[in-house]
């Protein structure tokens, strides 16, 4: 989707206690209600500002559709594209910026950079802040373990799903706009050393901007991605945060960069894709492919995109 956002910077366990009353005889002990059945605090009534703000992307959702938009077919007989078009489209998503280093939304005019992506290991945790229903919050998880099972596949990356937060290293928050303080505070929490111009980015999000990601390295220097935190806004409809998933994911791994010349793919901007194609995977296979390492520039990266390009099984003609 077109309004959604990739940017790179430069680089606690919640405990809970439950009580329960006393009974009135000594010798009854007493014991805790099973937790499956203790009702669920109820959210907060949204503010006028977020319930606006889940009309307005129901409505951007319900006009792109109707348009034909977000289509979820991965691309086919009508997207066709060559070995040349594929390594032209790898080297502008995955070794251009959009935006500049460091320097929050301002836009880079798509300057040559440097292949990022992950050595370590990929631990993705999903946090919900209390605005989403717990029907939205169980398929969210299935979706998201779902799509980091198939990232790992494609990738043949280590990447899943970790049920403890405390040990993911790449954060996925999907919470409203009332509970953007409690974002930020996350946030804070989980890259101490985070500027107040990356913090900025998320405090003041515009409302064109549905989701974004944000990874960080170890240094100015250092291409090896360390962690990332992605933020959905949770007043997306159901298809529209979806969407942001696999795009925000997939960017999260260092296909940083939008190109109006990629089709069928979720990396550009008119929004005609939902969700991953059948080209952006084979973007992510090369991007993991051990001839390439962090740092290469698009001039070093560039005969050896082509050579893999050239043998991709099932890939274009």
């Amino acid at each position: 989707m077109g309004t959604r956002r990739t940017l790179f910077a430069a680089f606690a366990v919640l405990g809970l206690l439950a009580a329960c009353d006393e009974t009135a005889s000594p010798r009854v002990t007493p014991q805790a209600r099973p937790a499956a059945l203790v009702p669920p605090a109820k959210p907060a009534e949204p503010s006028a500002a977020s319930k606006e703000l889940s009309t307005y992307y129901a409505r951007v959702q319900a006009d792109l559709l109707v348009q034909g938009l977000l289509r979820q077919d991965g691309g086919g007989v009508d997207t066709p594209y060559t070995a040349a078009m594929l390594a032209r489209n790898f080297e502008r998503i995955a070794l251009y910026d959009e935006y500049a280093r460091g320097a929050g939304l301002r836009v880079a005019k798509d300057s040559p950079s440097h292949l990022r992506r992950w050595s370590v290991p990929v631990r993705m945790a999903v946090e919900f802040g209390p605005s989403v229903p717990q029907d939205v919050r169980d398929e969210d998880r299935r979706t998201v373990a779902g799509y980091a099972a198939r990232l790992a596949r494609l990738t043949g990356h280590s990447i899943l799903v970790t049920p403890v937060a405390s040990t993911a290293n790449f954060n996925i928050l999907v919470m409203n706009e009332d509970e953007r303080p409690q974002a930020v505070a996350r946030i804070r929490q989980l890259v101490p050393n985070i500027s107040e111009n990356a913090l900025d980015i998320f405090r003041t999000l515009p409302r064109s901007i549905h989701c974004l990601v944000v990874a960080f390295s170890g240094s100015g220097t250092d291409y090896e991605y360390r962690r990332a935190i992605a933020l959905v806004r949770a007043e997306h409809p159901d298809l529209m945060r979806k969407s942001c998933y696999h795009e925000e994911l997939a960017q999260g791994l260092g296909l940083a960069n939008d190109s109006p010349e990629a089709r069928p793919s979720i990396f550009n901007d008119d929004d005609e894709f939902a969700l991953l194609t059948t080209h952006d995977e084979m973007l992510l296979r090369i991007l993991y492919d051990p001839r390439l390492r962090p740092g290469m520039s698009p001039d070093q990266a560039r005969p050896i995109v082509s050579q893999i390009v050239a043998g991709l099984s099932g890939g274009p003609s």
